[in-house]
């Protein structure tokens, strides 16, 4: 599966955080994020991540092509909601594309968790008979 990692400069140590808890699961699908992000993924995990430019530089908007392109599977994407009005145009553009396009997304670590051992589960094979 095609996942993609996104995360606001607040949320960065905890989008970390949860990739090495997840690392078991994470190398065995690809993952896609947004320069900073992906940087501070791979440098933690060693996990191989195809970055994008930075989020405020276009990475949010590179994913969200992909994501218009059915190429991604999942979004993790951890916003702030407390800066709200700075992130909201990423945040809607995303959120919108993945409605659009019936791609799971989790915007909190605790939905995160859920879609992580869906995916371990087998629950998201379905995005395989997509992909075809």
């Amino acid at each position: 599966m095609n996942i993609a990692l996104i995360a606001h400069d607040k949320k960065k140590e905890l989008m970390v955080d949860f990739c090495i808890a997840y690392k078991s699961i994470f190398q065995n699908h690809t993952l896609y994020a947004t320069g900073t992000t992906g940087a501070l993924i791979s440098e933690a995990t060693n996990l191989n991540v195809h970055k994008f430019f930075p989020g405020p530089m276009g990475g949010a908007q590179q994913i969200g092509a992909r994501i218009a392109c059915n190429e991604i599977d999942m979004v993790i994407f951890f916003r702030d909601p407390f800066s709200s009005q700075e992130y909201e145009p990423d945040v809607n553009s995303i959120v919108r594309l993945c409605d659009i396009h019936n791609i799971p997304i989790a915007t909190n670590i605790a939905t995160a968790e859920i879609l992580i051992k869906g995916l371990e589960r087998g629950d998201l094979d379905w995005r395989n008979l997509i992909n075809k």
